[in-house]
Protein backbone atom coordinates (compact mmCIF):
# COMPACT_ATOMS: atom_id res chain seq x y z
CA UNK A 1 0.00 0.00 0.00
CA UNK A 2 1.29 3.23 -0.76
CA UNK A 3 -0.37 6.85 -1.46
CA UNK A 4 -0.12 10.05 -1.13
CA UNK A 5 -3.14 12.45 0.41
CA UNK A 6 -3.33 16.34 1.38
CA UNK A 7 -2.62 16.88 5.21
CA UNK A 8 -6.12 18.92 5.18
CA UNK A 9 -7.98 16.19 3.62
CA UNK A 10 -6.58 13.23 6.01
CA UNK A 11 -7.02 15.25 8.53
CA UNK A 12 -10.87 15.97 8.41
CA UNK A 13 -11.60 12.26 7.81
CA UNK A 14 -8.96 10.97 10.92
CA UNK A 15 -11.04 13.30 12.94
CA UNK A 16 -14.34 11.38 12.05
CA UNK A 17 -13.28 8.03 12.34
CA UNK A 18 -10.71 8.51 15.47
CA UNK A 19 -13.64 10.10 17.66
CA UNK A 20 -15.52 6.55 17.03
CA UNK A 21 -12.68 4.74 18.95
CA UNK A 22 -12.48 4.38 22.43
CA UNK A 23 -9.63 5.50 24.51
CA UNK A 24 -9.04 2.46 26.24
CA UNK A 25 -9.89 -1.34 24.58
CA UNK A 26 -9.31 -4.56 25.85
CA UNK A 27 -9.37 -5.73 22.36
CA UNK A 28 -6.20 -4.07 20.35
CA UNK A 29 -7.47 -3.68 17.22
CA UNK A 30 -10.46 -1.81 18.23
CA UNK A 31 -8.07 1.10 18.85
CA UNK A 32 -7.01 0.97 15.20
CA UNK A 33 -8.33 2.77 11.85
CA UNK A 34 -8.45 0.65 9.05
CA UNK A 35 -7.06 1.80 6.03
CA UNK A 36 -7.12 0.28 2.72
CA UNK A 37 -6.16 1.79 -0.56
CA UNK A 38 -8.44 1.07 -3.19
CA UNK A 39 -7.71 1.79 -6.87
CA UNK A 40 -9.79 5.13 -6.85
CA UNK A 41 -9.98 5.97 -3.42
CA UNK A 42 -8.72 5.39 0.36
CA UNK A 43 -11.30 3.64 2.37
CA UNK A 44 -11.06 4.56 6.24
CA UNK A 45 -13.25 2.51 8.61
CA UNK A 46 -13.23 2.51 12.76
CA UNK A 47 -15.81 0.74 15.28
CA UNK A 48 -16.13 0.24 18.60
CA UNK A 49 -18.28 -2.71 17.75
CA UNK A 50 -21.49 -1.06 18.31
CA UNK A 51 -20.86 1.78 15.81
CA UNK A 52 -18.94 1.92 12.58
CA UNK A 53 -17.94 4.83 10.12
CA UNK A 54 -16.62 4.19 6.89
CA UNK A 55 -15.19 7.17 4.90
CA UNK A 56 -14.27 6.92 1.10
CA UNK A 57 -11.28 10.36 0.62
CA UNK A 58 -9.35 11.02 -2.63
CA UNK A 59 -5.77 10.45 -2.61
CA UNK A 60 -2.53 9.75 -5.14
CA UNK A 61 -2.68 6.31 -5.21
CA UNK A 62 0.61 4.43 -6.28
CA UNK A 63 -0.32 0.91 -4.90
CA UNK A 64 -3.16 -0.51 -2.94
CA UNK A 65 -3.34 -2.71 -0.03
CA UNK A 66 -4.49 -2.32 3.47
CA UNK A 67 -3.22 -2.49 7.32
CA UNK A 68 -5.05 -0.70 10.53
CA UNK A 69 -2.67 1.21 12.71
CA UNK A 70 -3.50 3.22 16.13
CA UNK A 71 -6.31 5.86 15.24
CA UNK A 72 -5.73 8.46 17.81
CA UNK A 73 -1.91 8.54 17.20
CA UNK A 74 -2.55 8.71 13.71
CA UNK A 75 -5.03 11.55 13.73
CA UNK A 76 -2.54 13.06 16.27
CA UNK A 77 0.80 12.76 14.42
CA UNK A 78 -1.16 14.18 11.38
CA UNK A 79 -2.74 16.93 13.22
CA UNK A 80 0.75 18.18 14.46
CA UNK A 81 1.91 18.40 10.78
CA UNK A 82 2.60 21.76 8.63
CA UNK A 83 -0.46 23.17 7.32
CA UNK A 84 -0.16 22.67 3.30
CA UNK A 85 1.96 19.38 3.32
CA UNK A 86 1.45 16.30 1.58
CA UNK A 87 1.35 13.15 3.40
CA UNK A 88 2.98 9.60 2.02
CA UNK A 89 1.98 6.79 3.98
CA UNK A 90 3.28 3.12 2.48
CA UNK A 91 2.74 -0.36 4.64
CA UNK A 92 4.53 -1.77 4.79
CA UNK A 93 7.69 0.08 5.45
CA UNK A 94 11.56 -1.59 6.21
CA UNK A 95 10.25 -2.29 9.81
CA UNK A 96 7.16 -4.17 8.99
CA UNK A 97 5.22 -0.71 10.16
CA UNK A 98 3.07 1.55 8.77
CA UNK A 99 5.62 4.78 7.66
CA UNK A 100 3.95 8.22 7.76
CA UNK A 101 6.10 10.98 6.19
CA UNK A 102 5.67 14.65 4.95
CA UNK A 103 8.57 16.89 4.67
CA UNK A 104 10.84 16.18 7.01
CA UNK A 105 9.11 14.44 9.27
CA UNK A 106 9.24 10.38 9.50
CA UNK A 107 6.95 8.06 11.77
CA UNK A 108 6.40 4.31 11.68
CA UNK A 109 3.41 2.85 13.30
CA UNK A 110 2.72 -0.70 14.36
CA UNK A 111 -0.09 -2.43 12.78
CA UNK A 112 -2.57 -5.23 13.41
CA UNK A 113 -3.20 -7.26 10.57
CA UNK A 114 -6.90 -6.08 8.58
CA UNK A 115 -8.15 -10.05 9.06
CA UNK A 116 -8.55 -9.42 12.87
CA UNK A 117 -10.08 -6.41 12.16
CA UNK A 118 -14.01 -6.89 12.73
CA UNK A 119 -17.30 -6.04 10.97
CA UNK A 120 -20.52 -5.01 11.94
CA UNK A 121 -22.76 -7.47 10.16
CA UNK A 122 -24.74 -6.14 7.20
CA UNK A 123 -27.90 -6.62 8.22
CA UNK A 124 -30.68 -5.92 5.77
CA UNK A 125 -32.24 -2.53 6.77
CA UNK A 126 -35.95 -2.45 5.01
CA UNK A 127 -36.68 1.11 5.85
CA UNK A 128 -35.31 3.92 4.08
CA UNK A 129 -36.13 7.46 3.49
CA UNK A 130 -33.96 10.75 3.08
CA UNK A 131 -33.89 14.01 5.56
CA UNK A 132 -32.71 16.80 4.65
CA UNK A 133 -29.67 18.27 6.38
CA UNK A 134 -30.81 20.87 8.45
CA UNK A 135 -34.15 19.41 9.49
CA UNK A 136 -32.27 16.27 10.65
CA UNK A 137 -29.49 18.77 12.44
CA UNK A 138 -32.42 20.79 13.92
CA UNK A 139 -34.06 17.80 15.52
CA UNK A 140 -30.93 16.92 16.91
CA UNK A 141 -30.27 19.92 18.51
CA UNK A 142 -33.29 20.86 20.42
CA UNK A 143 -33.40 17.22 21.90
CA UNK A 144 -30.04 15.51 22.81
CA UNK A 145 -28.89 17.82 25.34
CA UNK A 146 -32.23 15.89 27.31
CA UNK A 147 -30.90 12.18 26.96
CA UNK A 148 -30.01 10.41 29.90
CA UNK A 149 -26.52 9.93 30.56
CA UNK A 150 -27.10 7.60 33.56
CA UNK A 151 -26.75 3.96 32.29
CA UNK A 152 -29.21 2.56 35.08
CA UNK A 153 -32.09 3.45 32.87
CA UNK A 154 -29.96 2.80 29.57
CA UNK A 155 -33.11 2.99 27.47
CA UNK A 156 -32.98 6.72 28.07
CA UNK A 157 -29.83 7.32 27.15
CA UNK A 158 -30.79 7.96 23.17
CA UNK A 159 -33.13 9.41 21.23
CA UNK A 160 -36.80 8.07 20.60
CA UNK A 161 -37.94 8.52 16.82
CA UNK A 162 -41.02 7.34 15.50
CA UNK A 163 -43.84 8.02 12.93
CA UNK A 164 -46.82 9.86 14.41
CA UNK A 165 -49.89 10.86 13.51
CA UNK A 166 -51.28 14.20 14.53
CA UNK A 167 -54.84 14.49 13.50
CA UNK A 168 -54.37 14.03 9.32
CA UNK A 169 -50.71 15.06 9.42
CA UNK A 170 -47.81 12.61 10.05
CA UNK A 171 -44.76 13.54 11.41
CA UNK A 172 -41.71 12.49 12.65
CA UNK A 173 -41.60 12.47 16.11
CA UNK A 174 -38.18 13.18 18.37
CA UNK A 175 -37.95 12.71 22.51
CA UNK A 176 -35.52 12.74 24.78
CA UNK A 177 -35.67 12.63 28.48
CA UNK A 178 -33.86 11.93 31.54
CA UNK A 179 -36.46 12.13 33.97
CA UNK A 180 -35.75 15.75 35.02
CA UNK A 181 -36.70 17.15 31.69
CA UNK A 182 -38.21 16.32 28.39
CA UNK A 183 -37.96 17.35 24.83
CA UNK A 184 -40.11 16.42 22.05
CA UNK A 185 -40.12 17.89 18.97
CA UNK A 186 -41.69 17.27 15.38
CA UNK A 187 -40.54 17.43 11.74
CA UNK A 188 -42.67 16.76 8.44
CA UNK A 189 -42.60 12.54 8.01
CA UNK A 190 -40.33 11.72 4.87
CA UNK A 191 -41.79 9.71 2.45
CA UNK A 192 -40.83 5.83 3.07
CA UNK A 193 -40.28 6.42 7.08
CA UNK A 194 -44.24 5.96 7.16
CA UNK A 195 -43.68 2.20 8.35
CA UNK A 196 -40.50 3.08 10.84
CA UNK A 197 -41.69 1.82 14.29
CA UNK A 198 -40.00 3.36 17.27
CA UNK A 199 -36.10 3.46 17.66
CA UNK A 200 -33.94 4.31 20.50
CA UNK A 201 -30.75 5.93 18.64
CA UNK A 202 -27.67 5.93 21.23
CA UNK A 203 -26.12 9.34 22.31
CA UNK A 204 -23.39 8.91 21.00
CA UNK A 205 -24.17 7.80 17.43
CA UNK A 206 -26.40 11.31 17.76
CA UNK A 207 -23.08 12.94 18.84
CA UNK A 208 -21.48 11.76 16.13
CA UNK A 209 -24.03 12.31 13.32
CA UNK A 210 -24.20 15.44 14.30
CA UNK A 211 -20.54 16.05 14.08
CA UNK A 212 -20.87 14.75 10.40
CA UNK A 213 -23.32 16.71 9.65
CA UNK A 214 -21.34 20.01 10.52
CA UNK A 215 -18.53 18.87 8.25
CA UNK A 216 -20.45 18.08 5.91
CA UNK A 217 -21.75 19.98 2.43
CA UNK A 218 -24.06 16.85 1.15
CA UNK A 219 -27.93 18.67 1.66
CA UNK A 220 -29.64 15.12 1.55
CA UNK A 221 -29.17 12.30 4.21
CA UNK A 222 -30.00 9.06 3.39
CA UNK A 223 -31.49 6.79 6.96
CA UNK A 224 -32.00 3.44 6.61
CA UNK A 225 -33.22 1.08 9.42
CA UNK A 226 -34.19 -2.14 10.89
CA UNK A 227 -35.60 -3.20 14.07
CA UNK A 228 -31.91 -3.33 15.85
CA UNK A 229 -29.62 -1.14 13.21
CA UNK A 230 -29.70 2.27 11.83
CA UNK A 231 -27.57 3.64 9.07
CA UNK A 232 -26.55 6.96 8.06
CA UNK A 233 -25.33 7.96 4.42
CA UNK A 234 -23.96 11.29 3.59
CA UNK A 235 -21.61 11.35 0.34
CA UNK A 236 -18.92 9.48 1.53
CA UNK A 237 -19.35 8.54 4.51
CA UNK A 238 -21.24 5.65 6.08
CA UNK A 239 -22.10 5.19 9.82
CA UNK A 240 -23.93 2.37 11.09
CA UNK A 241 -24.80 1.82 14.73
CA UNK A 242 -26.65 -0.73 17.04
CA UNK A 243 -30.25 0.15 17.99
CA UNK A 244 -30.99 0.33 21.68
CA UNK A 245 -32.89 -2.69 22.53
CA UNK A 246 -35.24 -1.34 24.96
CA UNK A 247 -39.13 -0.19 25.42
CA UNK A 248 -38.91 3.84 25.62
CA UNK A 249 -41.44 4.70 28.78
CA UNK A 250 -44.90 6.40 27.54
CA UNK A 251 -43.59 10.31 27.32
CA UNK A 252 -46.94 11.65 26.43
CA UNK A 253 -48.43 10.70 30.21
CA UNK A 254 -45.48 13.53 31.55
CA UNK A 255 -47.26 15.56 29.37
CA UNK A 256 -49.15 18.12 31.23
CA UNK A 257 -52.42 19.02 29.22
CA UNK A 258 -54.21 20.83 32.10
CA UNK A 259 -51.50 23.72 32.92
CA UNK A 260 -54.04 27.04 33.57
CA UNK A 261 -51.33 29.41 34.67
CA UNK A 262 -49.44 31.13 31.89
CA UNK A 263 -46.22 33.09 31.71
CA UNK A 264 -44.72 34.77 28.59
CA UNK A 265 -41.75 37.02 28.36
CA UNK A 266 -38.27 37.56 26.08
CA UNK A 267 -36.62 34.17 25.56
CA UNK A 268 -33.46 36.30 25.92
CA UNK A 269 -34.23 38.24 28.70
CA UNK A 270 -35.31 35.45 30.69
CA UNK A 271 -32.23 33.20 29.10
CA UNK A 272 -29.86 36.59 30.30
CA UNK A 273 -31.51 36.84 33.95
CA UNK A 274 -31.00 32.99 34.75
CA UNK A 275 -27.34 32.99 33.50
CA UNK A 276 -26.59 36.22 35.46
CA UNK A 277 -28.39 34.95 38.75
CA UNK A 278 -26.85 30.89 38.00
CA UNK A 279 -23.19 32.68 39.31
CA UNK A 280 -24.31 32.73 43.09
CA UNK A 281 -26.78 29.10 42.32
CA UNK A 282 -23.31 27.37 41.04
CA UNK A 283 -23.19 24.76 43.75
CA UNK A 284 -27.13 23.90 44.52
CA UNK A 285 -28.05 24.62 40.80
CA UNK A 286 -31.37 25.93 42.65
CA UNK A 287 -32.93 28.90 41.73
CA UNK A 288 -36.56 30.33 42.00
CA UNK A 289 -38.51 32.05 40.49
CA UNK A 290 -41.95 33.81 41.49
CA UNK A 291 -44.42 34.75 39.59
CA UNK A 292 -47.28 37.95 40.13
CA UNK A 293 -49.27 40.13 38.42
CA UNK A 294 -47.23 41.08 35.35
CA UNK A 295 -44.11 40.83 37.13
CA UNK A 296 -41.44 37.86 37.41
CA UNK A 297 -38.58 37.47 39.94
CA UNK A 298 -35.69 35.46 40.01
CA UNK A 299 -34.30 34.10 43.27
CA UNK A 300 -31.55 32.12 44.63
CA UNK A 301 -29.56 32.37 47.81
CA UNK A 302 -26.29 30.49 49.21
CA UNK A 303 -24.97 30.38 52.66
CA UNK A 304 -20.97 30.69 51.24
CA UNK A 305 -22.08 32.73 48.18
CA UNK A 306 -24.79 35.41 49.15
CA UNK A 307 -27.96 35.74 47.09
CA UNK A 308 -28.80 37.17 43.75
CA UNK A 309 -32.07 38.67 42.79
CA UNK A 310 -33.43 39.48 38.81
CA UNK A 311 -36.85 41.50 38.37
CA UNK A 312 -38.42 40.95 34.77
CA UNK A 313 -41.49 42.19 32.94
CA UNK A 314 -43.89 39.77 32.10
CA UNK A 315 -47.10 38.87 30.96
CA UNK A 316 -48.95 37.01 33.72
CA UNK A 317 -52.51 37.07 34.77
CA UNK A 318 -53.20 34.14 37.43
CA UNK A 319 -52.47 33.77 41.30
CA UNK A 320 -49.32 34.21 42.47
CA UNK A 321 -46.86 31.58 42.22
CA UNK A 322 -43.19 30.66 43.49
CA UNK A 323 -41.39 27.20 41.27
CA UNK A 324 -37.99 26.01 42.13
CA UNK A 325 -35.57 24.72 38.70
CA UNK A 326 -32.15 23.62 38.73
CA UNK A 327 -30.67 26.55 36.41
CA UNK A 328 -29.04 24.57 34.17
CA UNK A 329 -32.14 22.50 32.95
CA UNK A 330 -33.86 25.53 32.07
CA UNK A 331 -30.67 27.74 30.50
CA UNK A 332 -30.81 24.61 28.04
CA UNK A 333 -34.51 24.15 26.89
CA UNK A 334 -34.17 28.33 26.51
CA UNK A 335 -31.01 28.14 24.33
CA UNK A 336 -33.35 26.20 22.01
CA UNK A 337 -35.93 28.67 21.91
CA UNK A 338 -35.97 30.29 18.44
CA UNK A 339 -38.51 32.69 18.67
CA UNK A 340 -38.48 36.51 20.59
CA UNK A 341 -40.84 35.32 23.61
CA UNK A 342 -41.44 32.41 25.78
CA UNK A 343 -44.37 30.61 27.48
CA UNK A 344 -44.07 28.75 30.56
CA UNK A 345 -47.35 27.16 32.23
CA UNK A 346 -47.90 25.79 35.56
CA UNK A 347 -50.64 24.15 37.19
CA UNK A 348 -48.97 24.39 40.55
CA UNK A 349 -45.51 25.09 42.18
CA UNK A 350 -44.60 21.19 42.45
CA UNK A 351 -46.19 19.76 39.15
CA UNK A 352 -44.42 19.58 36.22
CA UNK A 353 -44.18 22.81 33.41
CA UNK A 354 -44.47 23.17 30.12
CA UNK A 355 -42.41 25.08 28.16
CA UNK A 356 -43.27 26.21 24.45
CA UNK A 357 -41.72 28.29 21.73
CA UNK A 358 -44.21 30.99 20.79
CA UNK A 359 -43.17 30.89 17.06
CA UNK A 360 -42.82 27.42 17.06
CA UNK A 361 -45.37 25.19 18.02
CA UNK A 362 -43.17 21.65 16.49
CA UNK A 363 -41.70 21.66 19.77
CA UNK A 364 -43.17 21.28 23.56
CA UNK A 365 -40.35 20.99 26.78
CA UNK A 366 -41.45 19.67 30.29
CA UNK A 367 -39.46 20.68 33.23
CA UNK A 368 -39.89 18.97 36.65
CA UNK A 369 -39.55 21.65 39.19
CA UNK A 370 -37.24 21.29 42.67
CA UNK A 371 -37.19 21.99 46.21
CA UNK A 372 -36.02 24.83 47.06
Amino acid sequence: MKFTIERAVLLKTLSHVQSIVEKRNTIPVLSNVRLEALPDAISFKATDMDTEITELTDAKIVETGATTAPAHMLYDIVRKLNDGSQVELIFPDEKGQLSISSGRSKFSLPTIAVEDFPVIAGDELPVNFKMVKEDLKDVIDRTQFAASTEETRYYLNGLYIHAKTEGETKVLRVVATDGHRLACVEAPLPQGAEKMSGVIIPRKTIAEVRKLLEDSDCQDIDLSLSENKIRFALKDITLTSKLIDGTYPDYERVIPTGNDKILELSAKELSTAVDRVSVVAERTRAIKLIMSKSHLVITTSSPDLGSALEELEASYDSDALEVGYNFRYLLDILSEIRGENVQMTFSDGSSPSVVRDTADASAIYVLMPMRV
